[in-house]
C-alpha cells in the first residue's frame, strides 16, 4: 500500500522471545530432512544399540526372564564403564554418519543462493544464525549419544541399589564425552559447509579429515618418536579424552611413548574448535567482497 495513505499498522501479535529465535532454523530444517525416508530410517536405526543395551541391563536384574531363556547372570555382559564406553563408541559412529548426511547442506545452500542477507537483514544476528545452524546437529547428535547413555545409566542405578555410589563418575563421563562429540562435529561440519559449497565435496572432505590427518599424525610420530603428531588427529583426540573420562587408558593400543596426555588432547580439541569458529566467522557474512 502507498505510504501516503497512512493506513498501515504495526504488528500487534505475539513476539518470539529473543533468546529462542535461533530455534526457527532447526524447526524448519527438521521438516526437510525428515521428509527423506532414508534419513528417517537411519535415524531410527541409531536407537538399535541403546535398545539392545537396555534389554541387557534389564535381563541382568530379572531372574525370571533369565530362567525362561536358560541364561545365567555370569553369561551376560557386565554393566560397567566398558559397557557404557562401547555404547558411546557405537553411537559416535552413527553420529558421524548422521553429520555427513545433514551437515554439508546447512550453510552451503545459503551461501550459494545468497541467502545470508535475507537472514541478517532481520533482527537476527550472525551469532544467532550460526547457533541455529549448529543446533540442528547438536540436538540430533545429543539425542543419539549422551542422552540415551544417561537414560541407560539411570536405568541401571534404578535396578541395582548402591550401584550409583560406586559408579557415579560413569554418568559424568557419558555426559562430557557425548556432549563434546556433539559439539565438535557440528563445528567441523559447518566450517566445511561454509567453505565447500558443493554438498558432495563437503561430505567427502569430512571423511577425508577423519582419515588424512591420521596418516600424517602417524608419520610425524614415527619420524620424531613423539606423541604430539596426534594433535591433528581428531579421532585420537576424542579417544584420548574418552579414555581419561572412563578411566580406560590407551584403548587404541598405541605404544606408551605415543600416547597423548589427556590435557594435551583437551588443548588440541579446544584449538580445533576455535579454528573452526574462525573459519566460520570469516566466511559467514551478509555480503562477500570479490577482489
Amino acid at each position: 500500500m502507498a505510504v501516503y495513505e497512512h493506513t498501515y499498522q504495526a504488528y500487534t501479535g505475539a513476539l518470539t522471545p529473543a533468546w529462542s529465535r535461533f530455534l526457527i532454523i532447526p524447526r524448519h530444517t527438521y521438516r526437510e530432512v525428515f521428509r527423506s525416508k532414508f534419513f528417517t530410517g537411519f535415524f531410527a536405526l541409531c536407537f538399535a544399540c541403546p535398545l539392545v543395551m537396555m534389554i541387557l541391563i534389564y535381563l541382568g536384574h530379572n531372574v525370571g526372564a533369565l530362567a525362561i531363556m536358560k541364561l545365567q547372570v555370569a553369561n551376560l555382559v557386565p554393566i560397567d564403564a566398558f559397557f557404557f564406553r562401547t555404547l558411546l563408541t557405537v553411537q559416535g559412529l552413527f553420529g558421524f554418519v548422521l553429520t555427513v548426511l545433514v551437515g554439508p547442506m546447512l550453510i552451503s545452500r545459503d551461501l550459494a543462493n545468497n541467502g545470508l542477507p535475507l537472514y541478517l537483514s532481520r533482527p537476527f544476528s550472525r551469532a544467532e544464525y550460526l547457533l541455529g545452524k549448529a543446533s540442528v546437529l547438536v540436538i540430533l547428535l545429543s539425542s543419539i549419544t549422551w542422552l540415551p547413555g544417561l537414560l541407560l545409566f539411570l536405568f541401571q542405578c534404578y535396578l541395582e541399589a548402591g550401584w550409583f555410589t560406586e559408579n557415579y563418575w560413569i554418568g559424568f563421563a557419558i555426559l562430557v564425552s557425548g556432549l563434546t562429540w556433539s559439539l565438535i562435529l557440528p563445528l567441523l561440519s559447518l566450517a566445511l559447509s561454509a567453505w565447500v559449497k558443493w554438498r558432495l565435496a563437503a561430505g567427502a572432505a569430512l571423511f577425508g579429515l577423519m582419515i588424512i590427518p591420521n596418516v600424517i599424525g602417524l608419520l610425524i610420530n614415527d619420524l620424531f618418536n613423539t606423541c604430539w603428531g596426534n594433535l591433528i588427529n581428531l579421532v585420537v583426540l576424542m579417544q584420548t579424552i574418552t579414555d581419561g573420562l572412563f578411566r580406560q587408558w590407551n584403548s587404541l593400543g598405541m605404544n606408551a611413548s605415543m600416547v597423548l596426555p589427556v590435557w594435551g588432547a583437551w588443548l588440541g580439541l579446544i584449538g580445533f574448535g576455535l579454528f573452526c569458529l574462525l573459519m566460520l566467522t570469516r566466511k559467514v557474512r551478509a555480503y562477500e567482497v570479490i577482489a
